[in-house]
């Protein structure tokens, strides 16, 4: 869906997941990692349990698939653009695959789940029987602070 839409925005976020280990950080960590395995690799094949030494590589191996596989997910983001007569959400896969939603904002409504311990546990937009989630991945402060400035702008665009 091209953005037709010619107005300046009200409000335009994008959301992205957090990961608390950047790239740096995972190379630290797999360099260590690769220095144990090799230290205690060497002593058990100097020991004559070699079996040891491929087994320590398969764990290191697995844990490198297992962070490879979080930053693949981390491509997932989302995009929320309101201007006074149109809100545009764009969800991108981490496959690439991008889904658009278009939605007139005078009809539109934004609905907050809350827990009590928990703070908000779901969002969503909805809007003449469609309904489309937001910041699923996001963590509890993030929610609270998207919420707060997209329900805020969502009134703003409503008054006109």
């Amino acid at each position: 869906m091209e953005d037709t839409n010619t107005e300046d925005p009200i409000f335009h976020a994008r959301l992205t997941p957090y990961r608390s280990l950047g790239p740096h950080g995972f190379r630290v960590l797999m360099s260590v990692l690769i220095g144990c395995w090799l230290v205690t690799g060497i002593v058990f094949f100097a020991m004559g349990a070699w079996p040891v030494f491929g087994f320590f590589g398969l764990d290191v191996l697995l844990i490198w698939l297992a962070f490879r596989w979080n930053y693949h997910a981390a491509r997932a983001h989302e995009e929320v653009k309101l201007s006074p007569h149109h809100l545009a959400i764009r969800k991108f896969a981490p496959s690439g695959r991008i889904a658009e939603h278009g939605f007139n904002p005078f009809w539109t409504q934004f609905n907050v789940k809350r827990h009590d311990f928990a703070g908000i546990t779901g969002m969503s937009v909805e809007s003449q029987g469609r309904r489309v989630t937001l910041g699923g991945f996001l963590n509890p402060d993030d929610r609270e602070s998207f919420a707060k400035a997209f329900a805020t702008a969502l009134g703003q665009a409503k008054r006109g």
